[in-house]
């Protein structure tokens, strides 16, 4: 019986293996195509198609619309509606140009000026800061607008960086995807155990992480967000208050005819402990009331469909090991 367990475990490997592969050729060719089309003409097609689907799937109904009853109570349903499809799109048109993250970026700080990207004069700033000055620094993102366009940045310009990400599960795919991001993108570190020791490495060594940190997070801080608690990621404020650096944050802006600005914060004024160290839960305050003025500003191009909010029940896994205990 032992044997036939094992023996079926296998085949059942082997067959995800297969099927893994098939899909990761499948995604590598359908990328390879898209590059060969206009990328502002695919960019339109992907970005009416996203619309048009996604405004039909359930997680529209199950995820976004609730989301934005909860952050705009004010606005009117069909109002939401339109917030969402603007979502969608903009999800679309980030599928096409993250096949050509390569080609984006044009950006030129001695003229300033680029046909696709914008840079204002104080961000530009506080950039050439971050990269001469010899010390290490956390910067913070939003999922707004294309999120992955500050990576490509600090890679274009010399930041040197790296960025934590969630590798897909398909390793072929993964794989793929790394060596393709790392050509525009400089360091990934990959989410999972043993990435913090690996940025706070980082940070010893005087270089620069960068951080998506508006998910909910279920190791995170209870922090408002739109007027309501949610888990927040905490993982910036504790690197910060452990190597003492300065926390910026940058947002991607799209603008017409798929153009997109780029704006970089100075150092945030996060709030201290007794002891003068970062405090990361009113750090945590800090970074929602900023993300939360950017969406405010832009709210078709959040991620609306990520369970930002999962009720005041949600505990987090070190509480449930807690309550497990009786502690």
């Amino acid at each position: 019986m032992m044997v036939v367990r094992r023996a079926l475990a296998l085949l059942r490997k082997a067959v995800v293996e297969v099927v893994d592969l098939v899909v990761a050729a499948g995604a590598a060719a359908l990328m390879a195509l898209v590059r060969l089309v206009p990328e502002r003409t695919a960019a339109n097609v992907a970005g009416t198609v996203a619309r048009v689907v996604g405004m039909r799937l359930p997680v529209t109904r199950r995820v976004g619309l609730p989301n934005l009853k909860l952050a705009f109570p004010e606005k009117s349903e069909a109002e939401h509606r339109v917030i969402l499809a603007e979502c969608w799109d903009n999800l679309g048109r980030i599928a096409v140009e993250y096949c050509q993250l390569d080609r984006i970026w044009d950006f030129d700080p001695k003229t300033m000026r680029g046909d696709r990207v914008t840079f204002n004069e104080t961000s530009l700033a506080h950039y050439v800061t971050l990269r001469d000055d010899g010390k290490p620094a956390i910067v913070i993102a939003a999922h707004l607008a294309n999120w992955e366009l500050p990576m490509v940045a600090a890679a274009a310009h010399g930041l040197d960086a790296a960025a934590l990400y969630r590798a897909p599960n398909n390793r072929w795919i993964a794989r793929w995807v790394r060596g393709q991001r790392r050509v525009a993108m400089g360091e990934l570190v990959t989410s999972r155990a043993g990435a913090v020791n690996r940025l706070s490495q980082i940070l010893a060594e005087n270089r620069h992480v960068g951080l998506l940190a508006d998910q909910y997070f279920y190791d995170g801080i209870r922090a408002p967000f739109f007027g309501h608690d949610t888990l927040s990621n905490q993982m910036f404020a504790r690197l910060a208050r452990i190597h003492d650096c300065p926390v910026h944050a940058v947002r991607v802006i799209r603008l017409p005819g798929d153009r997109f600005e780029l704006e970089l914060t100075g150092a945030l004024d996060l709030p201290r402990d007794v002891s003068g160290r970062v405090d990361p839960a009113g750090a945590v305050v800090v970074m929602n009331a900023l993300f939360e003025r950017w969406v405010r500003e832009h709210p078709g191009q959040w991620l609306w469909l990520h369970r930002k909010w999962r009720g005041d029940d949600t505990v987090t896994r070190k509480e449930a090991r807690r309550r497990a205990r009786g502690a």
